[in-house]
């Protein structure tokens, strides 16, 4: 397995992308354990002296006015990780986890949490040696933190609640003694430093990111492949129109369709003599909307990539004057807000492309291609039926798309009076991106379709590359037959950014 080896404070999306993506483990670099250590041992005096500091020697939340005395402070920790491991519904997926437990990781390094540096090693090596802790999705509100997932993964630490090991789903003890490892009890504060926090939110908040990209990547393909389909101008691609706006996406959308359409001999037949004065928007305005939505969520990933190298928990050990002051840094209400951007985006990417299917199968308006892109209309429907989904998928996209972050409920006895719902908000990506590749890779078989109709003549060398990539997994309709799989299979070819790839044409990225 890989392993990577990174500084608290320092680490970039591409380094997240890889641990979510490739399954990397991670190990902090060792010039975190000074800091950490030191501030360990602020926790450990202030647990043995007089003064109250909440989670150190007092109770939480609402409870956080009754002392606890030394000699329970272990046992307050237990109580702690048992008693909030209270989420419910179906275990998260394997990938979001270990992100989740990385980004716990990158926390905790920052050296103000008060934990052991025993800890950060047993973290480190349930990562390297693949040891995956069972947690229920539901349960979390973005604050104080996401309470009972992390619970969940902390359990596991301390030999409680499951985990996956090689297959088997195993209690938390025998978990870890099946690759080596053994659990170990919590000191002061450290189970108030795991479970406060917005690992979990954050790690759903980022893979609902890297998918989305990956999407946006793949609609420029394909909507340029939707373009030359429909015989559409490449007029409104001229550069000095986005540079007049200077929007730095829709810049990159325009510059990247120019180049995936250079060459077509499509695109040249109609350069003159054609009747159309202008393209609908969905052709015309593809830049200024796949543009706008890169930019957003690149907004959003540089809010994630802030709070992925951020201290989250409650309190903090502040190593400017070894302090422990109590804060907020657990309230995911940015975390909440790139979640709630990301979906726009999202929706906005599918919406535009549902519109470009509707286009390419009404024979009024897709400019001499056979309705519903059928060889025979009437006695087959083509991909009549796949337009309808695309618009079911749009649809419920839109649904999904409403803000959770502006949707607050008081929770612990109104001690916690306003929270975050960053969570859900962040979790719903998932399905969301299943539906934008699913639009978009009804849009890519349309548009296959439709560019094979326009032969002889050949598009691009970039899209024909991508019609080949198709065509190895789903063979041109002719006959209606069977099309579930194939719109399956079109969406994977999307997912996996094989689409993207194809063309061979180099496609915007984050760090633009």
């Amino acid at each position: 397995m890989n392993i990577l080896t990174l500084a608290p404070g320092s680490v970039t999306l591409a380094d997240l992308r890889r641990i979510y993506r490739e399954g990397s483990a991670l190990r902090l670099h060792r010039s975190a354990k000074p800091r950490i250590e030191a501030s360990a041992k602020v926790i450990a005096d202030a647990a043995n002296g007089a003064v109250p500091v909440y989670g150190v020697n007092t109770g939480f939340g609402k409870l956080a006015s009754i002392r606890i005395a030394p000699e329970d402070t272990a046992t307050l920790q237990r109580n702690l990780i048992l008693s909030h491991c209270a989420g419910v519904g179906e275990p998260i997926p394997a990938a979001i986890t270990r992100l989740m437990m990385a980004l716990k990781l990158l926390s905790l390094g920052r050296g103000a949490s008060g934990v052991r540096w025993q800890l950060i090693e047993l973290l480190e090596e349930m990562l390297a040696r693949d040891v995956t802790p069972v947690v229920p999705a539901q349960g979390s509100v973005g604050a104080s933190g996401d309470l009972a997932p992390l619970a969940h993964m902390t359990a596991v630490i301390i030999g409680e609640g499951e985990a996956m090991v090689k297959g088997q789903r195993l209690p938390g003890a025998k978990a870890l003694a099946a690759v080596g490892l053994a659990p170990i009890p919590l000191g002061p504060k450290e189970g108030l430093a795991f479970i406060n926090g917005t690992q979990f939110s954050t790690a759903f908040a980022l893979a609902g990111l890297f998918d989305a990209w990956t999407a946006a990547q793949s609609a420029l393909v394909i909507s340029s492949l939707s373009t030359d389909a429909i015989m559409g101008s490449t007029a409104p691609l001229h550069p000095e129109i986005h540079e007049l706006r200077g929007h730095a996406g829709q810049i990159e959308a325009a510059a990247t369709m120019r180049a995936l359409l250079e060459g077509s001999v499509i695109r040249e037949s109609h350069r003159e003599g054609d009747s159309r004065v202008q393209d609908p928007y969905c052709i015309r305005c593809q830049p200024q909307v796949t543009g706008a939505a890169m930019d957003v969520l690149r907004q959003a990933g540089r809010t994630l990539e802030i709070e992925a190298n951020a201290a989250t928990d409650n309190p903090l050990v502040l190593s400017s004057t070894g302090e422990i002051v109590s804060g907020g840094n657990f309230h995911a209400e940015p975390v909440g807000f790139a979640a709630d951007m990301t979906a726009l985006a999202i929706s906005e990417i599918g919406a535009i492309a549902q519109r470009r299917i509707a286009l390419m199968v009404d024979p009024v308006l897709s400019f001499d291609l056979p309705a519903f892109l059928t060889p025979k209309p009437g006695l087959n429907s083509g991909y009549m039926i796949a337009e309808v989904t695309s618009a079911a998928l749009m649809s419920e996209n839109k649904h999904l798309a409403t803000p959770c972050v502006t949707d607050s409920t008081p929770t612990s006895a109104n001690q916690e009076d306003h929270v975050s719902m960053a969570a859900h908000g962040a979790r719903r990506l998932a399905r969301m991106n299943e539906n934008l590749q699913r639009i978009l890779g009804i849009e890519l078989l349309c548009a296959a379709q439709g560019v094979e109709f326009r032969s002889p003549l050949p598009t691009s060398p970039a899209l024909q590359r991508v019609i080949a990539a198709l065509r190895a997994d789903v063979p041109r309709l002719v006959d209606d037959r069977y099309v579930a799989p194939e719109l399956e299979a079109a969406a994977r070819l999307v997912a996996q950014g094989t689409i993207a790839a194809a063309a061979q044409v180099a496609l915007p990225e984050f760090g633009a």
